[in-house]
């Protein structure tokens, strides 16, 4: 039985953490079963946005170690399989927005999920903390470099070196989350924000998640590039003629993807 959780709500796929006895902490399944379930969502054209939450109080305690441990020996217990993204987006990563609502204990691959995200949305009570160093590792998925971007060198040194714990309100005046809500609130507040977007274009969405990525990767004169490149084929879009009909008549715009 899985311990992923997926609910289609119009265009929003919704993928929910739910080993709520063990604080949803991952163990080996549990990690390729979300693989799996970003997978589905690149996959199906009908999807122009998913929300990551967690059920229970908690979002998640880490990796269970204890299962993981082994694995460190003699494989890599994090490599992808056909059709699946990685949730770290280091082997690779998704084309459509993701947004992801946290509460409660939010550590180590928590964290650095939070980090993969593009839009993050707090409790209140969220608590976090990168860990991997008062265990014998390192963070292992992305935070030695996102955090840094996202909070700056001290800030990130602070935590990463510390295994110290923060809660949402420094995450909020760092810069990782972008909006902290009342306790409960969260996964309500993320949907909107997942709906606000799904009423968008989705190729002019993709193609800014697209063009923003390159220019952290390979700096602003590829991401330049790739605009003169993306443009004929955005100006030749059928979503491109509902928008400019949609302005032209003053209505909503109804987007197809095409």
């Amino acid at each position: 039985m899985s311990n992923i959780t997926m609910e289609r709500c119009g265009r929003v796929l919704l993928i929910g953490l739910n080993r709520v006895a063990k604080r949803n902490a991952f163990d080996p399944p549990m990690f390729h079963d979300l693989a799996t379930a970003y997978g589905s969502y690149e996959a199906d054209s009908e999807l122009w946005c998913a929300v990551v939450f967690a059920h229970g109080p908690h979002f998640t305690g880490g990796i269970d170690l204890a299962q993981f441990a082994p694995l460190f020996e003699r494989e890599d217990p994090f490599a992808q399989e056909a059709g699946q993204i990685d949730p770290f987006g280091l082997r690779n990563h998704l084309s459509k927005p993701l947004v992801m609502a946290v509460q409660g204990i939010t550590f180590t691959i928590g964290l650095e999920m939070l980090l993969a995200a593009d839009i993050r949305i707090a409790s209140s009570d969220a608590r976090f903390a990168q860990l991997e160093i008062a265990r014998g590792l390192y963070p292992l998925g992305g935070a030695t470099f996102r955090l840094i971007r996202e909070a700056g060198w001290g800030n990130a040194m602070r935590y990463l070196l510390t295994a110290d714990e923060f809660g949402a309100a420094e995450a909020l005046q760092m810069g990782l989350v972008q909006e902290v809500t009342e306790p409960g609130r969260q996964l309500e507040r993320a949907v909107a924000i997942a709906e606000r977007i799904a009423a968008q274009a989705p190729l002019g969405v993709q193609a800014t998640l697209r063009s923003a990525r390159l220019s952290i990767i390979e700096g602003e004169a590829a991401a330049a590039a790739r605009v003169r490149d993306d443009m004929p084929r955005i100006l030749k879009s059928d979503d491109f003629r509902e928008g400019l009909a949609s302005f032209r008549e003053r209505r909503s715009a109804s987007f197809l993807g095409k």
